[in-house]
């Protein structure tokens, strides 16, 4: 009845010798070598990518949630070419104008009392250096994450993971423990509210401690609102039972703002949408769109204190580069002076709420819708009494594909994970463009 997503190779003859060089030479991340169909992109402006045939695609993916100020923003491109031009690289332990002043924004939306940044490349090593200093600080070695997460693809974040990607790389030997966190819709506590959810969690955690001993405990880390494994906004009053279990045993609290960072939520980070303080806050994609590698920690003067005369016992050779911190100091600037934060929470509340709401009683084919600002999952079960999923956890269906298929036809790019499209956006999209996106995905639904 389906036929299964393969979208055939470029026809132009350039794009076409990019894919073949492509499949021959490059080896890709999370996939079979051998089954790889990649699409070919030569260009891209704010909501749009340009594929290797010409045809124009409102890009509903931010790639992998990263694009939150859009494509080629203008002042984004000028100041990595100015930066180029002035100083392309230096060493770590030297200060420099981008560096100084991007770590200066960056704890500008900090929550107060975060008046320190820790550069990385990305998301995943500024979760291992997160969890590298809650283990000099606490003496301890230990850390618990849930197993509905992502938190990078090193050998401790990987482990840190908790979903199908962490199975084939777990050896059990980074002192990781999983428990489950909130997610009234399906429920390990059997809820049937979100104050249920919130408080069964919370207990089932506190006995995770103590059954593991809560003095063998590091570091608790949670993404602040889970992304690639669902997009699952916590129940109100969570994050704050969480900081005072930390409180009560000793653990220090990280929140991983990778993904719901910079905008995404509508909020400068996603812990703004709950008045809940960690001691660490991780974040890489946003802070200037993946437009050069960036990440870091964001760390509170709690857990600096230990670091004024103790040493941090780590680093990285392009800790702040030069041209990530311009881009990051051009991408927060624009953010200030165009609203973009702002507008994420306009397309939240006034595009994507009421809209994907109606599609769900219009589609018996969508269990659940859940999100902030523009990042939103659509959740597909094959039947809504039973919360079937419409594909298997940890792979995918014929009816998935065909969705996707169809969606791409008509010139929408999904962010498709097992039996979920991710609705993520630019932060900056406009109102006619998200609600284009949500019309084309109406008739892709429609079709099956």
């Amino acid at each position: 009845m389906f036929e299964e997503e393969c979208m055939p190779a470029p026809a132009n003859a350039d794009a076409r010798r990019i894919y073949d060089l492509e499949r021959s030479r490059v080896f890709h991340s999370w996939s079979a070598q051998g089954k790889l169909d990649p699409l070919v992109f030569t260009g891209a402006e704010g909501s749009y990518l340009i594929d290797g045939d010409g045809n124009r695609l409102l890009d509903f993916s931010s790639q992998l949630v990263y694009t939150n100020i859009g494509h080629q923003h203008p002042k984004v491109v000028a100041a990595i070419a100015e930066q180029a031009a002035k100083l392309c690289t230096i060493a770590p332990q030297h200060a420099n104008e981008a560096r100084a002043t991007a770590a200066d924004l960056i704890c500008q939306v900090a929550p107060e009392g975060f008046n320190r940044v820790f550069f990385t490349n990305g998301g995943a090593d500024a979760v291992e250096h997160a969890i590298r200093m809650a283990r000099v600080y606490t003496g301890r070695y230990k850390t618990l994450s849930t197993y509905r997460s992502y938190h990078g693809g090193t050998a401790l974040t990987i482990n840190l993971t908790g979903d199908v990607r962490r199975w084939g790389n777990d050896y059990g030997s980074e002192g990781t423990t999983h428990f489950f966190g909130p997610f009234q819709y399906r429920s390990q506590f059997g809820s049937q509210t979100q104050e249920e959810e919130s408080e069964r969690a919370l207990a089932h955690l506190q006995s995770v401690i103590e059954f593991e001993g809560p003095g063998a405990f590091a570091a608790i880390i949670l993404e602040s609102v889970p992304g690639t494994v669902g997009i699952m906004p916590p129940p109100p009053g969570y994050l704050q039972g969480v900081r005072e279990l930390c409180d009560q045993h000793g653990i220090v609290m990280i929140l991983d703002e990778v993904m719901a960072g910079f905008g995404r939520t509508g909020k400068w980070f996603a812990l703004d949408n709950y008045g809940v303080t960690p001691d660490l806050i991780t974040f890489a994609k946003g802070v200037n769109s993946g437009y050069v590698p960036l990440g870091g920690v964001i760390v509170s003067d709690k857990i600096l204190e230990r670091f004024l005369e103790q040493p941090y016992p780590g680093g990285l050779t392009y800790s702040g580069h030069p041209l990530a911190c311009a881009a990051s100091v051009a991408t927060i600037t624009a953010m200030h002076d165009e609203k973009i934060v702002e507008n994420a929470e306009l397309i939240g509340t006034d595009v994507f709420g009421p809209g994907l709401a109606a599609l769900a009683e219009k589609h018996d084919i969508i269990g659940d819708v859940r999100g902030l600002g523009v990042f939103w999952a659509v959740e597909l079960v094959k039947d809504r009494a039973t919360k079937e999923p419409l594909a298997p956890y940890g792979g995918s269906s014929p009816e998935m594909g065909a969705i996707n298929a169809r969606a791409r036809q008509n010139g929408l790019l999904l962010f498709m994970n097992y039996n979920r499209f991710h609705l993520v956006p630019p932060c900056n999209i406009s109102i006619d463009d998200a609600k284009r996106g949500l019309d084309i995905l109406d008739d892709a639904l429609s079709a099956v």
